[in-house]
């Protein structure tokens, strides 16, 4: 019966983390450039008996580990806004900003600038161009970011939106601030990629399939730890009726 409940345990334990992740995708359905993510499991055996002295031989117990998160990075639909420093990537690929831990990448293309002109995100990183920091004056007008990221100005052209892609994007890992760190080197994009002007990609997250499997979940977590209740109220049940002595 111990193992009827540890072996259930393993499996509230990975629910509760699929739900979090659930949530967590949810959460971010308004997110621009957000990447929804999912779990992957993997059984486990649990180390034989030590004793050998049973008639019958040892089985082992299989239980269940939460391995990893997987991050889908397909992209996302499109949402055109008024913004001429809005930008979204029809392709494979990521923008390069730069923080103060390094170099990071996203597919948040929502832009302003700031004080001194500087291209930043929302959250004030410098989006970097093939030259560094993208840098505008405050006389420049019309601005115009061509297919390949040129950002040109009634002055003259400003450089272009650094792109960059990633051979396997399972190394990518997430930094908060729907940022993306690697220790890959990155490689230039295709030549098919092109940037968008005046639009954001919105989140990838489909929220019907998402609550769909928040109520899966939930009702999986319900059902067993109705089962873990019974097994346990089997066992007191056994046990008192094992202590019972006769008059």
């Amino acid at each position: 019966m111990e193992n009827t409940l540890l072996v259930g345990l393993s499996r509230q334990v990975a629910l509760r983390r699929e739900l979090d992740v659930v949530a967590n995708n949810l959460a971010n359905l308004g997110t621009t450039g957000f990447k929804g993510e999912s779990t992957l499991f993997q059984q486990f055996l649990a180390g034989r008996a030590r004793e050998h002295n049973f008639q019958g031989a040892d089985q082992r117990v299989n239980m269940v580990i939460d391995r990893a998160t997987r991050t889908d990075f397909s992209q996302g639909g499109f949402e055109f806004t008024s913004s001429t420093l809005d930008l979204a990537i029809d392709g494979e690929g990521m923008f390069v900003v730069q923080t103060p831990q390094g170099e990071r990448y996203t597919r948040n293309g929502s832009f302003t600038t700031s004080a001194t002109g500087e291209l930043i995100t929302t959250g004030g990183h410098p989006v970097l161009g093939e030259g560094g920091p993208i840098q505008f004056d405050p006389t420049d007008t019309d601005i115009n970011i061509a297919k390949d990221g040129t950002i040109s100005t009634r002055n003259g052209e400003r450089g272009r939106v650094r792109l960059v892609r990633f051979e396997n994007e399972a190394q990518l890992s997430k930094q908060g601030e729907n940022l993306f760190s690697s220790t890959a080197q990155p490689l230039a994009v295709e030549p098919r990629t092109r940037v968008v002007q005046g639009a954001i990609e919105k989140s990838n997250v489909r929220p019907i399939v998402e609550i769909s499997r928040m109520i899966e979940v939930t009702r999986a977590y319900t059902n067993l730890s109705t089962l873990m209740n019974k097994t346990d109220e089997l066992r007191r049940s056994a046990i008192e009726r094992l202590a019972e002595v006769p008059a």
